[in-house]
């Protein structure tokens, strides 16, 4: 594996930062020189944390409890705050890894800095800062809605990590959701989160959905022999709203014990939502709003 790689994308605008399986998006918005300064400070900081995270990695894959570990990596830190609340459902640490390192390029990135506003964007786990009266465009992907599927969040939402989970997507999942998104406090713990609400969305045993083990797949993953989605039938709209539902229930329960402030889950075209954040349907402002971040 070749080390940490730091390039501007074609545009000129955002920093990538590639190191292994991490793969960051970064933009800054603000003063010349203020941007200057964090796009250097992430981009140092980006140097060591694969490596801080890979010499911790066995006990990163074990079984979160209730009682928080101490790591020496900032960023498995991160990981194990995010997911010990969450326990004695099954988790490791391993669930918040996209999320917590977008956190820890994000507290390096604004250190000392003003800026107007900014994301870390890895894979679709997503740390945001915003400055009082700015706001941020998202596009929510895998779920079969295409633009329709946007939210946007202003500064004085209590949110600053988006997180998206499902078995389409990069990561194993234990359930049948196209889409689970969360937003919360931080992209760990909403990564977290994604990860749990979309397990549960969910037909156990239904014979149109292909499963195999885990370490089938990857004889390292933290799943074990657990098994994982690979594919999905057809369902019929009872049963879709049946799954739904199951996720549903998960969210709302995330969402009134504090560990998360909205979610949405996504299935055979279908959705359903928690929280006061609702997904918005493109206007001419937000159209614009995308198109310039």
């Amino acid at each position: 594996m070749i080390g940490p790689q730091v390039a501007w994308l074609p545009d000129g605008r955002r920093l990538h930062l590639n190191h292994g399986p991490i793969d960051l998006i970064v933009e800054v918005f603000g003063a010349r020189e203020e941007k200057r300064h964090a796009y250097a400070q992430a981009a140092d900081r980006f140097q060591t944390i694969l490596t801080e995270l890979v010499c911790e990695l066995p006990e990163l894959r074990r079984r979160a409890d209730a009682t928080p570990r101490k790591f020496e990596s900032p960023t498995a830190n991160r990981m194990e705050r995010a997911v010990y609340r969450h326990a004695p459902a099954f988790i490791t640490p391993m669930a918040a890894v996209a999320g917590s390192v977008a956190d820890e390029i994000m507290a390096a990135l604004i250190d000392g800095r003003t800026l107007d506003k900014a994301y870390v964007n890895n894979g679709g786990d997503i740390a945001l800062h915003l400055a009082p009266g700015q706001s941020m465009a998202a596009a929510i992907a895998g779920t079969g809605h295409g633009l329709a599927d946007r939210l946007v969040i202003d500064a004085a939402d209590p949110v600053r990590g988006i997180a998206t989970s499902g078995w389409r997507g990069r990561s194993f999942s234990l359930g049948i959701a196209d889409a689970a998104t969360v937003l919360a406090r931080n992209a760990a713990e909403a990564d977290a989160a994604a990860t749990l609400i979309a397990n549960a969305v969910d037909l156990p045993d239904h014979p149109a959905v292909t499963r195999v083990p885990a370490n089938s797949l990857a004889p390292d993953s933290d799943l074990g022999e657990r098994l994982v989605t690979q594919n999905v039938g057809a369902l019929s709209p009872a049963e879709v709203a049946e799954a739904l539902e199951r996720g549903r229930a998960v969210a709302e329960d995330f969402r009134r014990r504090g560990m998360i402030e909205a979610a949405a889950v996504f299935l055979a075209g279908e959705n359903r939502s928690v929280g006061s954040i609702a997904l918005r349907a493109p206007t001419e402002e937000l159209t614009r709003m995308l198109a310039d971040a």
